[in-house]
């Protein structure tokens, strides 16, 4: 039989809301609304399924200085991070939140209403206590504390909620089950003993070993559980993760294992987050939970320690466990044996052993450079997704963005550049000229110093989505200003290489050369906001390449792009 709930009772507030769900869906439409974060999402998601049980809202203020303070509600029951909603003085007055309130809280993905919130009180909390109690320091390399102080607001509103309707899902349905879903399946299954695996990274060989051996040495069956809600910054997305996760189920022990995806905001709060882990794996089922070293630790602090002692989190868990009626299963380091083909507990090994590993670094090194990742460290399937999700640089697209005075021979390098990538092949190439922009894109932009910035922007977006899709692109305005191109770049590096290319023709030749007299026109007044002659151009301080068409040809500044290019490995070699 699977473990019973935290506290007692499962608090599903869908199954008590359910005979007057109707009543609730107009009421909703009266009330103030209070359009929620990201992170609010999660947290609403698990109060109203019951996964953060025996929560029925967010926190008032007693339960929330209590789980501060002591790590226990006002009634005494245990829980370990606060779950607040917080606002700023300007929706306290605009929205009229005190207590005895009524407050409807908005998906901002869909503006459906989610919840009704029956206010009990507006706090202002300490964040400096709250940062060192729940942190451990008010240090804001920490991702928890970073968020109290840089975007949590000044205000927390407390109050128990009545559910209006489900957040909305569109990926991995099948995967997607409540806590009272998951005790039914369990249930379905007959499973008895389940250890559950938290996870936030792929999966490799050493994980299924790992979660075998703890499922065995319980006689019980495993649960992946990943967090497919918010992790830490920089992590792998959970499209990918999951598709890792469905990989891997394959090769566990036909029946021993499942997967289920839980919602939740992680706040990397090392041993407080390892037994909020705890709790929230108990309310799902769970009779087992594996803990790990410096389990959901955000690593270095500014002083390039760890945040967090390697064996805190187990520390803590295992003080509460009895209460917590959980039982926590140490996580162990699993290390290849080559010699006899198995993984074994670093603890085990005798001396003298000969053992293989592979590190991340190393790991995320042989993706990008396409290198062996050898069976025993990883399974087919599961390199094959994360190949797919890290293409060789060869595969990937990038945009060179050009920049310089009109007839500086910007277009013409482009072209020709456009032309030299269509004969190599390998994907499709894109172009982006400043008057082809100008006129199907920022038709009503003019010339002043918003305008341009504001062309440069949506030059930029395009070519970050093209670069994201695999394509090469060429962007070639005259982009006159430093922040601009800096903002530039910012944005198209997200989703690939850039290379800001400085075509530095003096302004002197450029209107020499000019055979269709704009240059003229702009010094005969005819034209305003002219760069070079009534408006200024900054030249770039750190370009990837400066060219200079007085001193070179158009082949042999293309020629200088695609080397370039190659040192990046972009391109085979033309």
């Amino acid at each position: 039989m699977a473990n019973s709930p935290h506290g007692g009772v499962l608090k599903d507030l869908f199954a008590r809301d359910l005979p007057r769900n109707a009543e609730l869906s107009e009421e909703a439409e009266k009330y103030p609304a209070i359009v929620l974060t990201d992170r609010h999402l999660c947290d609403l998601e698990l109060i109203l399924n019951g996964g953060f049980s025996p929560l029925e809202g967010f926190m008032n203020q007693t339960d929330y200085n209590g789980v501060v303070e002591n790590n226990r509600l006002a009634d005494g029951a245990l829980f370990s991070m606060p779950i607040t909603l917080d606002v700023d003085q300007q929706q306290v007055d605009a929205l009229g939140i005190k207590t005895g309130a009524k407050l409807t809280l908005r998906d901002s993905r869909d503006d459906r209403n989610l919840a009704i919130l029956t206010v009990e009180d507006v706090y202002q909390p300490d964040k400096v206590k709250e940062a060192k109690e729940v942190f451990g320091s008010d240090d804001d390399t920490h991702p928890g504390v970073k968020h109290l102080f840089s975007v949590a607001k000044a205000f927390y509103v407390g109050g128990k909620l009545e559910a209006v309707n489900r957040l909305e899902h569109y990926d991995f349905l099948d995967l997607r089950f409540t806590p009272a879903e998951l005790r039914s399946y369990f249930n379905k299954l007959g499973w008895q003993k389940v250890v559950a695996f938290q996870t936030r990274n792929p999966m490799h060989r050493a994980h299924r070993e790992l979660t075998v051996r703890a499922a065995r040495s319980q006689q019980a069956n495993v649960l992946i559980h990943p967090v497919v809600g918010m992790t830490k910054p920089g992590d792998i997305d959970h499209f990918t993760r999951v598709r890792v996760y469905k990989a891997l189920l394959s090769r566990y022990p036909n029946g021993m294992a499942a997967l289920a995806l839980l919602p939740l905001a992680m706040r990397m709060g090392g041993p407080r987050e390892a037994l909020w882990h705890a709790v929230i794996r108990k309310n799902h089922g769970a009779t087992h939970f594996i803990v790990g070293r410096d389990h959901a630790g955000p690593g270095k602090n500014k002083n390039g320690k760890d945040h967090y002692g390697p064996y805190d989190a187990q520390i803590l868990v295992q003080k509460y466990q009895e209460e917590l009626g959980i039982k926590m299963v140490e996580f162990q380091e699993m290390i290849y044996i080559p010699d006899n083909d198995e993984y074994m507990p670093a603890n085990e090994i005798p001396e003298g052993t000969r053992t293989m590993n592979i590190s991340g670094t190393e790991l995320r090194n042989r993706l990008k450079t396409g290198k062996e990742i050898p069976e025993w460290f990883s399974y087919p399937e599961v390199v094959k997704v994360l190949r797919e999700q890290n293409p060789l640089p060869k595969e990937k697209g990038f945009t060179v963005f050009l920049t310089g005075y009109t007839n500086s021979g910007k277009d013409q390098v482009a072209r020709a550049l456009q032309t030299t990538l269509n004969q190599g092949g390998g994907r499709p190439v894109s172009m982006l000229l400043g008057d082809t922009v100008r006129s199907e894109l920022s038709r009503e932009l003019g010339f002043s110093r918003q305008d341009r910035d504001l062309n440069i922007g949506r030059i930029a977006f395009v070519a970050s989505e093209l670069t994201k899709a695999g394509a090469a692109v060429i962007a070639a305005p005259i982009a006159p200003f430093e922040q601009a191109r800096t903002q530039a770049r910012q944005l198209v590096e997200k989703s690939g290489p850039f290379f800001l290319v400085h075509i530095a023709t003096p302004l002197e030749y450029c209107e020499k050369t000019d055979r269709r007299g704009i240059y003229k026109r702009a010094r005969d007044g005819e034209i305003k906001g002219f760069t070079g002659v009534d408006d200024p151009y900054e030249v770039p301080s750190k370009p990837d390449l400066t060219v200079d068409l007085t001193k070179q040809n158009v082949r042999s500044i293309v020629h200088e792009i695609i080397l370039l290019l190659e040192s990046r490995g972009l391109l085979d070699r033309l």
